[in-house]
């Protein structure tokens, strides 16, 4: 990871962009993996690739955005422009139109219910936008969009590492049941990161999704997971309902929660201080999305 500062983000601005030099710089409250996100003036986001790894994500939002705007209901991140490698950082990155809200992760408000609905209502609209302009899932979607399957080594060896901390068997039974159907149908667009801190809300419901830099064309399956991931007892039958998919596809979103789940616990992903992985282990071994 390279360390990233507001600093670091106005001199890009400073000496690519001048028009724009005299706005102030500004973190963001809460940082993501993949970038650093700062604001620039009033109306405007300044998103740093974190490592090489995430620099793809940088040309594909900008084309896919502009796809995706007209098609689904809420606001998405509006390319401004484009910046090169220059004043010590050796990536492209980008200007954003600034998105105003909180993250459901760190909003106190949120209607739950509504959110559910609302979501589901996104995902559905997101699946019949056209896919002409959209690249094929794969190793720039980190393989979210593939089949499950991909990921069958890295489960295997987070289960021998956490022998001793999970129950493997109904980890390994939650894993099966993943990996006994695939998509049947056209490829059609997905998120790649649907989580709490990619979802805004404003007066507690759902106002925008940002964060497409895994974005692409497949099984949407993978953009499933807040069933688990934060959706609770009748909240995970409103955001089944409003998703309008088969048992098979929860299937497949199950084995992607408990694949995440696990890379972290065994140490294979991005850390967890807080423990938030396990504790949605025990939601995916518990809860079956299935009628």
């Amino acid at each position: 990871m390279i360390e990233i500062t507001p600093g670091l983000a106005h001199a890009l601005v400073a000496e690519q962009f001048p028009q724009w030099s005299h706005l102030p710089v500004a973190p963001v409250a809460r940082q993501g993996w993949d970038n650093r996100t700062f604001r620039l003036g009033d109306e405007l986001a300044v998103r740093l690739p974190s490592a090489e790894g995430y620099v793809p994500g940088v040309d594909k939002e900008d084309r896919c955005l502009r796809v995706l705007v007209g098609h689904v209901p809420l606001p998405v991140p509006e390319p401004v422009a484009t910046g090169r490698p220059a004043a010590g950082y050796p990536f492209p990155w980008s200007i954003r139109r600034w998105l105003p809200g909180e993250t459901v992760e760190a909003a106190t408000d949120v209607d739950r219910a509504a959110l559910a609905r609302d979501l589901g209502a996104f995902l559905t609209a997101l699946r019949q936008a056209p896919t002409e302009a959209g690249p094929a899932c794969g190793r720039h979607s980190f393989f979210r969009g593939c089949h499950p399957s991909v990921y069958s080594d890295d489960v295997e060896q987070s289960l021998d590492r956490l022998r001793n901390v999970v129950d493997v068997a109904a980890c390994r039974a939650v894993w099966a049941q993943a990996l006994t159907s695939a998509w049947p149908s056209a490829p059609t667009w997905f998120h790649g990161d649907v989580a709490v801190g990619n979802l805004l809300t404003t007066g507690g419901r759902l106002s925008a999704v940002i964060d497409f830099g895994t974005c692409g064309v497949g099984d949407p399956a993978c953009g499933l997971v807040m069933a688990w991931t934060y959706f609770e007892g009748d909240e995970r039958n409103l955001f089944r309902e409003a998703v309008g998919l088969p048992d098979d596809a929860w299937r497949r979103a199950r084995g992607w929660a408990l694949w995440k789940a696990l890379v972290t616990m065994a140490g294979q992903s991005s850390p967890d201080p807080e423990g938030v992985q396990n504790r949605i282990l025990v939601q995916v071994l518990e809860h079956r999305m299935t009628a």
